[in-house]
């Protein structure tokens, strides 16, 4: 295997890593002061000037004066000092010019809550369309990961991979999370070896907020998003409490616990320590199959970062993350270690070993508005070991990623431009081994690239953002990528945009398709071509979106109604066929692929504290596959209904309900499943529905509790593994998941803030 990625970084520390996506559209101006005296104003030098979604800062200067270039699409700027209270400015009410007043620790009377932030925010002024998930969206459902934080956001689906791993895949436009960009902080983590297992690998109580946008984002992220792209925003050190501690525990015997300590070790320095531990300790099998219904295991997360704002706009950041994960399901008899031969238990387990490290250096030069310039960094190594019964799947990762951004502006401050280089290495080691048959794949992938992407604010009305990349891939070439985003406002409070692009990215079969792994179909790649990871071709597709948004006061309550509708059409793609038994064969794609998504949605303050989120969603989801044709995409459910109610009481009691129902999905054939039944080609599910609802009582700004529940329609997909009464018979198969696996989960929780 090649040397590991991180053998690269002493020769790469000068560099420091990244740019916060200084992605600027305005510059933010103002003074930070103090009354110690109650009369006279101090300024308050190196005060933090910092935007925690966008992860940029500046610090006041001598004078208390201070200017920092931000996105259109910036909402919140918190301002903190040592020895004083912190403060939180919405920009969407903020003047041009800022004054902003900060208290002692001791004077809390001066404590002001400027406006109430809705839970999930649309912008209107920028030319993406981009959903703002806060806490308060977060804290709706239990959110004990990144995988279950779209309970209450109807964009995303999130589904079962298989019967026995408990591992639970999004899908955003119909197409697989595999072709969503999913970053932290504008970096790219959960890719490769982790892009499905790594969505539990960012607990929520970490999160500060996530940052949702389908179809094809800014090259200045990457070539890779097919589909869209979530980007988490993990909490800061400058504002907020000092000490946070989330615990959880559910009916069905998963105990978590999280903590987030901040320390602020100087006006400069301050840093951020995350722990997250987690057991599953509880025997479960509500379908009464025989099997687990969750694998017994531990999972323990440690993370700290550190963020420096120095004098003269700069700013550094860099953080560690490890983690460990071991679990052990299947059979209800099955024991940790036991030979996987006929007469024996059927068993999973699987444990993984990763460590994540990034940084982030940028520069933004005061004398020149909207100019700034600096690098992002992320490495990881990621090692996990799996057993499928008479699977067997080794994999290992060693990733690098740089991003080095310029900005500046061109004749004003309407026109901003960003250009930059970027690198892209990943090493892969993977073993697959089945019965006697073992399949071997390494690859080294390095994808150096140039980006250019122009922003034009024409007017009020008309605004776009035009950028084009050029990489060049070891493995399969030069490509480009162009992609266009338009916005127009033909009113005040209504924004049409629309988008185009491409995107391309390289296939992890295995990683991207683990749940297959839990059955007995033979591994087959059909026709490869040699000098190509596994002898496929890589996926490239065009997306194409237009979307609508209008805000609207009604009886005095705000309100939202969003449509969009977008297009994604393969030129190349990995098929996965699980059309036929027994078989799991991979090829590339001869004929046509391509998903239609269409999105109503509207949000509505009913009464005051009584918010109404509903929606309505279609996916068609086509490809061709070898033999059977073009046919519907299985496990995608083309209809999908979604309501939301959540209410907030003046005595400090919250109410949140959410009920789902979901269409048919077209379910691939399974011969000889158990009760002698055949799923032919064009069989379906039945449509279902889902109800999640969570009561939380506030009882001080620091502390409250909540108790909630998950399924409580308690439906489920009976006899979802395939002849589970004969585990080491070519029929079985566990992946074959149109439906939830879990019954009632009742949870009960609390959150602790110390200041």
């Amino acid at each position: 295997m090649p040397v590991s990625c991180s053998k690269l970084l002493p020769l790469l520390l000068f560099l420091s890593a990244g740019l916060t996506a200084f992605a600027g559209n305005r510059t933010v101006r103002g003074t930070v002061y103090g009354m110690p005296d109650g009369t006279r104003k101090e300024p308050l030098p190196g005060a933090v000037v910092f935007a925690p979604a966008q992860g940029m800062g500046t610090a006041a200067d001598s004078t208390g004066r201070f200017s920092i270039s931000l996105p259109d699409t910036a909402l919140l700027l918190v301002v903190s000092y040592e020895g004083w209270m912190p403060d939180t400015i919405n920009l969407k009410t903020a003047g041009a010019n800022l004054e902003i007043q900060l208290h002692p620790l001791n004077d809390l009377d001066g404590v002001e809550v400027r406006e109430r932030m809705r839970s999930t925010e649309i912008g209107l002024s920028g030319a993406m369309k981009i959903e703002r998930l806060g806490l308060g969206e977060l804290y709706k459902a239990a959110c004990c990961n990144l995988s279950s934080s779209f309970e209450t956001t109807p964009s995303v689906d999130v589904a079962y991979t298989d019967a026995v791993t408990g591992y639970r895949q999004i899908r955003l436009l119909g197409l697989a999370g595999t072709y969503t960009l999913i970053t932290q902080e504008n970096i790219p983590m959960v890719r490769g070896l982790a892009s499905i297992a790594g969505l539990t690998y960012i607990p929520g109580a970490w999160m500060e907020g996530i940052q949702l946008s389908k179809g094809t984002g800014s090259v200045v992220n990457g070539y890779e998003s097919v589909a869209g792209q979530i980007n988490v925003e993990l909490k800061k050190p400058f504002a907020g409490e000092k000490l946070f501690i989330n615990l959880y525990q559910s009916s069905q015997g998963n105990t978590q616990a999280d903590f987030v300590y901040r320390a602020n070790i100087n006006r400069k320095l301050s840093s951020v320590l995350f722990l997250d531990g987690a057991k599953q300790w509880l025997k479960v099998d509500l379908n009464r199959d025989h099997f687990i219904d969750q694998p017994l295991g531990n999972f323990i997360n440690i993370m700290n970062r550190w963020i420096y704002v120095g004098d003269n706009g700069l700013m550094f950041q860099a953080g560690v993350k490890v983690l460990y994960t071991d679990g052990v399901g299947g059979d209800w008899n099955y024991k940790a270690g036991e030979p996987q031969v006929p007469g024996n238990p059927w068993g999973y387990q699987a444990t993984t070993e990763r460590l994540e490290d990034w940084a982030k250096v940028a520069k933004t030069f005061t004398a020149r508005d909207e100019t700034s310039i600096g690098l992002q960094y992320g490495n990881v190594e990621h090692d996990q070991n799996s057993q499928y019964g008479q699977n067997t799947y080794t994999g290992r990762q060693s990733s690098f990623y740089a991003n080095l951004i310029f900005q500046t502006y061109l004749f004003d401050t309407k026109n901003i431009i960003k250009t930059g280089v970027s690198e892209v290495l990943d090493m892969f080691d993977e073993q697959l081994l089945q019965q006697t048959a073992q399949q071997n794949y390494t690859r080294f992938e390095s994808v150096p690239g140039v980006f250019g992407e122009y922003s034009g604010n024409f007017s009020e009305k008309f605004n776009l953002v035009a950028g084009l990349r050029a990489d060049f891939d070891n493995l399969y070439g030069p490509f480009l990528t162009p992609r266009l985003h338009l916005r127009y406002a033909p009113f005040k409070r209504t924004a049409l945009r629309f988008s185009v692009g491409r995107a391309q990215r390289t296939a992890n079969i295995f990683a991207d398709n683990i749940g297959y792994l839990a059955s007995n179909r033979q591994v087959d790649i059909l026709n490869p071509v040699a000098g190509k990871p596994y002898g496929l071709n890589p996926e490239v597709a065009w997306n194409t979106g237009l979307n609508i948004t209008h805000k609207f006061k009604f009886r005095y309550h705000e309100g939202v109604i969003s449509a969009d509708a977008y297009y994604t059409r393969f030129q190349s793609q990995v098929v996965v066929d699980v059309n036929y038994p027994q078989i799991l064969n991979f090829y590339n794609l001869q004929g046509t692929s391509y998903s239609q998504s269409a999105q109503i949605q509207f949000d509505y303050e009913l009464l005051r504290r009584l918010n109404i989120r509903l929606a309505y969603r279609y996916n068609n989801v086509m490809t061709d596959y070898y033999e059977v044709g073009l046919q519907e995409k299985p496990f995608q459910a083309k209809n999908k209904a979604f309501g939301n109610l959540s209410y907030e009481t003046r005595s400090k009691w919250k109410f949140d309900y959410t009920l789902q129902w979901v269409g048919e999905e077209r379910t691939p054939y399974a011969e000889h499943n158990h009760g002698g039944t055949g799923i032919g080609i064009n069989s379906f599910s039945a449509p279902f529905y889902q109800m999640n609802t969570q009561i939380t009582k506030v009882f001080t700004d620091k502390f409250e509790v909540y108790l909630g529940g998950d399924n409580l329609t308690n439906f489920m997909q009976h006899d979802a593994i395939v002849d589970y009464d004969n585990p080491y018979a070519r029929n079985f198969d566990a992946s074959m998941i149109w439906g939830p696996m879990m019954g009632v989960n009742v949870y009960v929780g609390m959150r602790l803030k110390v200041m």
